[in-house]
């Protein structure tokens, strides 16, 4: 419980003395349905770090096209991977199910971990206050995004400090930007693709790390999304040392601009025809699996990759809640934690 002060006998109790730990995932629709999907689509591509263009031009674009044809062709998309036993879709499921066993592991101290979402429910704005309220004075707040990118560890920023510019009283805050190559990360990514390959009866010819891409021209305007995603995939193969290759490939594009290459798309679809027919491929800068990792990868991309000539493809789940993945978390916490 947090500690409570009486100021004097008319003052209400402060509660004060606890550290909020703020998990923060992208986020996802509430349900599968073509409101539930526009809803989550318009907040997330009305934010100025995920499209880069002139705003009276992309209001009218988003509003009168996108927003009109593409919730049907997404929820099409989510449906094929919702949890309809639970009706929660993965990413929700695993961002929870993670956030409660790294709460289990500060139980017995002065500290609160938190979930929100940077898109959808539970806001950011909620839940600071929510912490807040619980007698936190300090906030930790770790964006589930190993690679730092403008478009989403500072897209958290952004709405953390709009929430901050509303408070009369703040609680101190610190931010934990990235931990592309910190150590407990690589190594569940290493250990995570080990496992699979003692799993199969195959060996690929082929290590696929597939990252979700930026516009190119992000990436030329200083953002450094693009070195940190290729520093994972080296800091990966090194702790394998394994024979087997790995490339970096970047998926997710959207629009008719130039993203980061190779797309992954492309490269699965050319690779038979160079004889590599056997492919593993993982999502490292995918916390937890969602959409872009179990629709567009497990099944649409490995579908165009048999379709041309593939013969064997696996895909290695992301960390989720595994113990591995609770344990790097707990530890970027406790470097922030005050003693």
């Amino acid at each position: 419980m947090p500690l409570k002060k009486k100021i004097s006998k008319n003052h209400p109790d402060i509660l004060y003395g606890k550290t909020g730990v703020l998990i923060i995932n992208l986020g996802t629709p509430e349900a599968t349905d073509w409101m539930s999907i526009r809803k989550y689509l318009k907040e997330f591509l009305s934010d100025r770090r995920i499209i880069e263009v002139n705003r009276i031009l992309w209001f009218l674009i988003l509003n009168l096209i996108i927003l009109t044809f593409r919730p049907s062709k997404t929820s099409k998309a989510y449906k094929e991977i919702w949890m309809e036993s639970i009706n929660k879709s993965p990413l929700r499921y695993y961002s929870e199910n993670l956030t409660e066993k790294v709460a289990s592991k500060f139980n017995k101290e002065k500290v609160i971990v938190s979930l929100a979402m940077r898109y959808g429910k539970p806001s950011i704005n909620e839940k600071i206050s929510y912490l807040q309220k619980q007698g936190c004075e300090k906030i930790i707040a770790l964006p589930l995004y190993p690679q730092y990118a403008a478009a989403t560890s500072a897209s958290v920023c952004d709405e953390i400090f709009r929430t901050f510019l509303k408070m009369r009283w703040q609680p101190s805050l610190q931010i934990i930007h990235h931990y592309c190559s910190h150590d407990y990360y690589i190594s569940a990514l290493a250990d995570s693709i080990k496992k699979k390959l003692t799993s199969l009866n195959w060996t690929p010819d082929l290590i696929i790390a597939s990252y979700h891409g930026i516009p190119k021209r992000y990436f030329l305007s200083g953002d450094p999304y693009h070195c940190y995603c290729h520093k994972t995939t080296r800091l990966i193969r090194e702790k394998l040392r394994s024979n087997i290759p790995i490339s970096t490939c970047f998926q997710s594009r959207f629009g008719p601009e130039e993203w980061l290459t190779p797309y992954t798309d492309k490269t699965l679809q050319e690779l038979p025809r160079n004889k590599t027919t056997k492919v593993l491929l993982i999502c490292p800068g995918f916390s937890c699996d969602c959409i872009e990792t179990l629709e567009e990868i497990e099944i649409r991309a490995k579908d165009d990759f048999m379709k041309n000539g593939g013969k064997k493809f696996a895909y290695v789940n992301c960390l989720n809640d595994d113990k591995k993945h609770v344990r790097l978390i707990e530890n970027l916490i406790r470097k922030y934690l005050i003693q």
